[in-house]
């Protein structure tokens, strides 16, 4: 299904053609048929001879309404260009035809109303002014056909030229993603709220859960509606109004939009190649205020020129920082106007969802990569400042899921791109991680010679990786053969164990020499002529056991303890300090720190002033 949208200058009679082609009024505020001027967007829908029906939305032709003309113009698939025959090109005219070619509207059909009030050496004069107004732009081959709204004359004409055009023009292309920019906002008594829109994407169904965008806000389709008639599935395309449960109407904007899976979202920067108009009034700068239209939305943004001024008539990369967020995606068409004096200076395509900060040769050489018409390199240019899954992969390109996931399966066979788990990252991101990760590593054994390696958590913490690929990005990382694992760390190969010997034994010694009244660490350490380290390492091997703060018992000491424990309780069903104390022949101090010590690790448990065997006692 496709879309239809007017443009043209004040009083050309848009709205007059539209009824008279339809039998639907556009116009449906009071106001605008007390004043007998279109002041917001109008609908209705039209049946061509190729029995083909379009949906039509009309837009204000006074300058005081560009912004409600833009947030209808955005997504229609052919211009209805409006030119009065009597008044031929005027000032509205030359600018809805610049904005329907920024927009990439690149099929129409001229009408020149009010033929009947010339003669027919006005109307070839006419058309000729329109012939060179849209010269060089999408509308350039836009047949003309002059018509009389009053008599009827030239409307089959003119219905023949739309069939046809629509028939042979580009089709608005499917990214896959469902989403619509909302242009209008009501509650109808007894339904509540309703949004109306052109659906991109398609198809939306009753009862499809939805997110409105911007925000994190969620609602359900209760009702669907198409040219006035109630569907239970809307087709992309399609003109649509929506009837919304769970969200109050006064929650929702013209320039929100709604998306079924989550693909939509809202940005408040983003990169763009601009046309800057011939006929612009100014020199775009960086740090200028604009008026940014994109979709249905409006809102100021702050511009940054990448290459240096702009221009009239020139062509570059751009910055925008929005005050607010708005619904984006990438390939999505944009006009920028000047909220003072107010006119109309550019335009472009979205580009770049998440932009970078960096050197400007560096950002635009990244653009460039985007800006590409291969898949291929918009990959390898997204990927160029992160990783992602291909999820993400497939909203930041703006491409449907299927078409990314071959492109990927095609890169990572060739090389530029390496898959870790469920995560993509370039090949020169996969260097330069895999050499963080080696560096990471000698740091830890240079500053702990003596501990076997890093902790497996704490390397993934230093390499910043996601928690739930990190077993397949580890795996990688040792199939490569240049570290390993010793227990629950993490090491170089080339990393010398040095808690196996030398100062080793003199600690382990000293623990043998009583090793049931062991001494504190710190005089532990001096006796054995070694630093805090060596303990650290020892503990973590497991060669020595940390009882409490600053007590340590060396490993066989320990399992002749843990052996006696079970023994007695097993044999007498409970076992007191003072019976520990004797067996070992030491201090209560020891005894009690050890039973504490088997209490936490829940072998031993407490009942009144003896032990019985704990949960984890085997």
């Amino acid at each position: 299904m496709k879309v239809i949208g007017t443009a043209g200058h004040i009083d050309h009679g848009k709205s007059t053609l539209v009824k008279r082609l339809t039998g639907i009024d556009p116009d449906r505020l009071d106001e605008e048929k007390r004043r007998g001027m279109t002041i917001d967007l109008g609908f209705a829908w039209i049946d061509l001879p190729s029995g083909e029906r379009a949906s039509i939305v009309d837009v204000p032709g006074h300058e005081r309404f560009v912004h409600n003309m833009l947030a209808g113009a955005w997504g229609i698939d052919l211009a209805l260009l409006v030119v009065a025959a009597d008044e031929s090109v005027m000032p509205q005219t030359r600018e809805h035809a610049a904005i329907l070619d920024l927009l990439g509207i690149a099929g129409g059909v001229v009408a020149l109303t009010k033929a009947d009030r010339v003669e027919d050496e006005l109307i070839e004069i006419a058309s000729e002014e329109v012939r060179e107004l849209l010269q060089g732009s999408g509308l350039a081959a836009s047949p003309i056909v002059a018509v009389d709204s009053v008599s009827g004359r030239g409307l089959d004409h003119l219905m023949e030229a739309l069939d046809g055009a629509l028939a042979v023009g580009k089709r608005r292309p499917d990214t896959g993603k469902i989403y619509l920019p909302i242009d209008r906002v009501f509650t109808r008594p007894g339904y509540g709220t309703v949004v109306t829109g052109t659906l991109h994407g398609g198809p939306l169904t009753t009862g499809d859960e939805i997110s409105i965008v911007p925000g994190e806000r969620r609602a359900r389709v209760r009702g669907l509606q198409v040219h006035g008639k109630s569907v239970t599935t809307a087709p992309g395309g399609a003109r649509v109004a929506v009837n919304l449960a769970g969200v109050p109407a006064d929650s929702l904007h013209r320039g929100d939009a709604l998306s079924v899976d989550g693909s939509l979202r809202g940005v408040q920067s983003f990169d763009a190649r601009i046309q800057v108009l011939p006929s612009a009034p100014v020199t775009l700068r960086s740090g200028m205020d604009v008026t940014v239209h994109l979709g249905a939305a409006e809102g100021t943004a702050t511009i940054r020129c990448l290459e240096g001024n702009i221009q009239p008539g020139g062509e570059s990369w751009v910055h925008f920082r929005t005050r607010r967020p708005v619904p984006a995606t990438r390939h999505m068409r944009y006009v920028v106007r000047l909220p003072s004096p107010v006119g109309t200076v550019g335009g472009g395509e979205v580009v770049d969802l998440s932009p970078r900060r960096g050197r400007r040769t560096t950002v635009v050489a990244r653009l460039e990569q985007l800006g590409s018409d291969s898949l291929g390199e918009v990959i390898l240019g997204i990927l160029s400042s992160g990783r992602y899954d291909a999820g993400e992969l497939a909203r930041q390109a703006g491409e449907p899921d299927d078409l990314v996931a071959a492109a990927l399966a095609d890169l990572c066979e060739t090389g530029p791109i390496v898959k870790i788990g469920g995560t993509y990252l370039a090949d020169r991101s996969w260097g330069e991680l895999r050499r963080r990760a080696l560096d990471r590593l000698a740091e830890f054994h240079a500053g702990h010679p003596y501990r076997a390696g890093m902790p497996r958590e704490e390397l993934r913490n230093k390499l910043d990786w996601p928690e739930g690929t990190w077993n397949e990005l580890l795996a990688v990382l040792l199939s490569e053969g240049t570290i390993e694992e010793r227990g629950l760390a993490v090491a170089l190969k080339s990393h010398d164990r040095a808690w196996q010997a030398g100062h080793a034994e003199n600690l382990l010694s000293v623990l043998m020499k009583e090793p049931f009244r062991p001494p504190s660490g710190e005089e532990l350490l001096a006796r054995a002529g070694c630093d805090q380290e060596l303990l650290a390492a020892l503990t973590e091997q497991g060669q020595i056991v940390r009882v409490d703060d600053g007590l340590y018992f060396g490993r066989p000491a320990y399992e002749e303890v843990l052996a006696q424990v079970r023994a007695v309780i097993a044999a007498e069903g409970e076992l007191t300090v003072a019976r520990l104390r004797d067996d070992l022949d030491t201090s209560r101090k020891y005894a009690l720190a050890l039973l504490e010590y088997l209490d936490r690790r829940r072998i031993t448990q407490r009942r009144g002033d003896a032990r019985i065997l704990g949960s984890r006692s085997a």
